[in-house]
């Protein structure tokens, strides 16, 4: 019975043939292999997980230029402020010094009237003086200063001045017994405490 030549595999020197399915060799792990496709955006260009540009620097610049703007145009506000805080505050100092001068002139009136009948009746003067210096206290009332120039009162350290200290059997210890020089104002409207001499405590 005849027999055939076996055929060669041509799978082995043949590069074109294409060998079983199952029967290839395992691609090698060095060699790139594909991956799944980049997605793509809406118009056709690279998708977002493509590398984009960095951010444009003129962004950060003209943000940074603004916040210095507005910093400055900060700076330049206050300074006008505070100038103009300046101004109103001399001004209003101003109309004070001269609301109180002119409060004061009638008592410079009245001492020039004074001074002219010096050589009137002595007892016409005296009057005339005290006259004036009560004009004046008011004067201070008005602006905030009260006269005090009370004896026989407690002493107290936050209107009075102890100058002396003296026995008197017909004082209470601790009372003021004569006012040498009267205080004006209260609190932290006082110009000056009443400097006093005070009853000596037993």
């Amino acid at each position: 019975m005849p027999t055939h030549p076996q055929e060669p595999d041509r799978t082995a020197t043949d590069p074109g043939a294409r060998a079983p399915e199952g029967t290839g060799p395992a691609p090698r792990g060095d060699l790139p292999q594909p991956g799944p496709p980049r997605p793509e955006a809406a118009d056709g260009g690279p998708g977002p997980d493509a590398a984009g540009p960095a951010p444009a620097e003129d962004e950060y610049t003209t943000a940074i230029q603004e916040l210095e703007d507005r910093w400055r145009r900060a700076l330049a506000d206050l300074d006008n402020l505070r100038k103009r805080h300046a101004r109103e505050l001399e001004r209003e100092r101003a109309v004070e010094r001269s609301r109180t001068a002119a409060a004061f002139l009638p008592v410079l009136d009245n001492l020039e009237l004074a001074l002219t009948h010096a050589g009137a009746d002595p007892g016409a003067i005296v009057e005339g003086v005290r006259a004036v210096r009560d004009q004046a206290a008011n004067v201070l009332e008005l602006l905030g200063y009260p006269r005090h120039a009370e004896s026989g009162v407690a002493f107290d350290p936050a209107r009075h001045e102890v100058v002396g200290v003296v026995q008197d059997p017909d004082a209470a210890p601790g009372t003021v017994v004569e006012v040498l020089r009267p205080g004006y104002g209260d609190g932290e409207r006082q110009l000056r405490p009443a400097a006093v001499t005070v009853a000596k405590r037993e």
